[in-house]
């Protein structure tokens, strides 16, 4: 544990001290009132920072805590308590501690990782291009009360929670994190993210960025491209079809294979065209490296333009053997779906010619071990899952409201097609009535013209027959003369009717939506939003403690230990020994393990620490030796009588 105590002389404590909120002014009572002295906020720091290394959750936790790993890593007889640890956490979180620690953490782990060069002078002020891997995690919060929600991917469930948005480089070291809202989307929350970053890691710019699906947006890749950015990211499913939704598909060359020497994955280059909604004239261009996963075949999706009637069941089979009711008939095996190999589509928005497939789909693929296994590995043992601090504030419920926002705009619209409905309904009303009168008095007159026909026609003393059909021919001309005007009285006739269900319709709809925000204000539950300062803050120390844990790795761990994840360092940070301390020096006696090959990898940790004399918090040097104590397997081995 010592060890990494001693990490922390790469400036850690110096950034948090010099973050911490000091007092406005003089005459103010001092914002940290628990952390007066010096030493005594070093070491509430240190116990902080340290509580993962210990086994330990929360603060909570050291109600229960009796041993002296703390105590020997804060440099206290005896481990601060629950009680004091908290006020200090709480005190810090209340004086902006939060933003100030992000922001250190920020100019810390980028001096860590990715410190200018010794040559660089104070006049050059070239930035250092970062490739780096951005990525969303959310820690579920159990809450009786209504808190935003987004998805715990996996648990595959939807719960209240909260957001953690995390930069590592290349090489799998955490650079940076902040917490937000559970129902934040990546998209919403990365531009400002990175800018914050770029504003405190000075010498170094985020110049590609890989994210997963969830950052394939096509506005959001079009800004980040605006700005400069390269952007890495992989294709959703509904954004392609198969090969022929890419164009200048080149050729494909393998990519994987696997213990057999077979090629399993083989990959190509192409590019693809994605509209863009808000610039439809000004589609967005990615290079894509399409890999193409010969372990995995998926069926072949039909193309929507040849909509045909789907062929029936036993369109396969001969004539003769479509006589599936008939007794004795032998059934057959259907004919297999048609399928393909599946297509993995990375995509980026660099602008070059001619792409390297390879180096593309290595970078997205390296993800996993560079961000994924970190958090897996590092992050969530430290406890990056606990939440610390439930404080609440209620705030706007914003499913509700845009629900309300419908539902009144809804209503809107209808009272304004009601009154619209009702104008045209008065207006056919009204020329029915005129076109009703018109026909009324033109039928009266014409029909006053057949009887004088009539009269006329008696006087001729003409045949009956002759009569009649005269007659007959005068009232259909009078007829057709009046049809005109019948038809389109009973036009506006029609339209007076449609009109006026048109707006009864409108009107009992009116009264369906009112019910319906009556019943939404009854249902609605108050929102509340959470503090996520005292979160952001223990974040900041587990994400710091991360960078402690891989620096002490890669400083004095064998090279085997390259890749090792914090359940495999965690025995040497936990080995016990005897402490033997000067004013200059703390010596420790380390107990071997009980494993030869452990042994031999302590044996090279010490050798390394020796060299390199590291400095504990307090400026002692410090030194291991280990002890001379068989191990008890050795010791079984020469009492064995023989």
């Amino acid at each position: 544990m010592l060890l990494l105590a001693a990490a922390t002389e790469t400036g850690l404590l110096t950034q948090l001290d010099q973050a911490l909120p000091p007092s406005s002014t003089p005459s103010e009572p001092p914002r940290l009132p628990l952390a007066g002295s010096a030493s005594v906020r070093l070491r509430l720091l240190l116990t902080l920072l340290f509580l993962g290394a210990v086994g330990l959750s929360r603060t909570w936790d050291l109600r229960g805590y009796t041993a002296d790993g703390l105590a020997l890593l804060t440099g206290c007889t005896q481990a601060y308590g629950y009680r004091y640890t908290e006020a200090f956490l709480s005190q810090l979180a209340s004086a902006d501690g939060a933003e100030r620690f992000t922001d250190a953490l920020a100019c810390w782990t980028t001096h860590l990782w990715h410190a200018p060069a010794e040559e660089m002078g104070e006049a050059d002020h070239h930035l250092h291009a970062l490739t780096c891997y951005v990525d969303g995690h959310r820690k579920p919060v159990y809450s009786e009360v209504l808190i935003p929600r987004g998805l715990i991917g996996r648990l595959g469930v939807i719960l209240g929670c909260r957001a953690l948005l995390l930069l590592h480089d290349e090489h799998g070291h955490p650079l940076f994190v902040t917490t937000h809202r559970g129902d934040q989307h990546l998209t919403v929350g990365v531009p400002a993210f990175l800018a914050r970053y770029e504003q405190h890691a000075e010498h170094c710019q985020v110049a590609r960025m890989i994210v997963d699906r969830e950052g394939m947006a096509t506005e959001f890749l079009a800004s980040l491209h605006a700005e400069g950015r390269r952007v890495v990211t992989i294709l959703q499913t509904s954004q392609y079809r198969d090969l022929t939704s890419f164009s200048d598909v080149g050729t494909f060359v393998p990519l994987s294979t696997d213990t057999h020497g077979q090629v399993i994955r083989e990959v190509a280059p192409a590019r693809i065209n994605l509209p863009r909604e808000d610039h439809p004239d000004e589609p967005l261009c990615l290079q894509v490296a399409l890999i193409r996963d010969l372990r995995r075949t998926v069926s072949v999706r039909p193309d929507p333009e040849e909509a045909e009637v789907p062929p029936r069941w036993d369109s396969d089979l001969p004539l003769e053997e479509r006589t599936w009711w008939r007794e004795g008939w032998q059934a057959t095996a259907a004919p297999a779906k048609e399928t393909t190999a599946k297509l993995i589509p990375i995509v980026t928005t660099e602008k070059i010619k001619d792409i390297d497939a390879i180096e593309l789909a290595q970078t997205y693929i390296h993800r996993w071990p560079a961000q994924e296994n970190v958090i897996k590995d590092y992050l969530l043992p430290l406890g990056l899952d606990t939440n610390h601090g439930f404080a609440k504030v209620a705030v706007e419920n914003s499913e509700v409201a845009k629900r309300r926002t419908r539902l009144e705009q809804r209503l809107a619209r209808l009272k304004q097609w009601a009154q619209s409905v009702g104008k045209r309904e008065a207006q056919a009303s009204r020329r029915r009535e005129r076109l009703r009168t018109t026909y009324n008095a033109q039928s009266r007159e014409l029909y006053r013209e057949l009887t004088a026909y009539q009269f006329t026609v008696e006087e001729q003393n003409l045949p009956e027959y002759v009569f009649r059909q005269k007659l007959k021919e005068r009232k259909a001309e009078i007829d057709a003369e009046l049809e005109p005007l019948r038809i389109k009285e009973w036009q506006a006739y029609d339209q007076c009717n449609a009109e006026f269900r048109k707006q009864e319709r409108y009107c009992k709809e009116q009264r369906e939506v009112l019910r319906a925000l009556e019943d939404l204000e009854e249902q609605e539950r108050s929102m509340y939003e959470l503090d996520n300062r005292k979160d952001q803050v223990m974040s900041v120390c587990k994400v710091a403690l991360a960078n402690l844990a891989m620096w002490v790795r890669d400083r004095y761990f064998p090279a085997s230990y390259a890749q090792a994840t914090w359940k495999r360092l965690l025995p040497f940070f936990q080995l016990p020994g005897t402490i033997t301390h000067s004013a200059q020096m703390v010596q420790v006696e380390l107990r071997p393990f009980n494993d030869r090959a452990l042994n031999r990898d302590l044996a090279i940790l010490c050798e390394r620490v020796n060299q390199a004399s590291p400095h504990l918090p307090d400026g002692r040097r410090l030194s291991f030796t280990i002890s001379s104590a068989c191990c008890i397997l050795a010791a079984q081995k020469k009492a064995k009588i023989p």
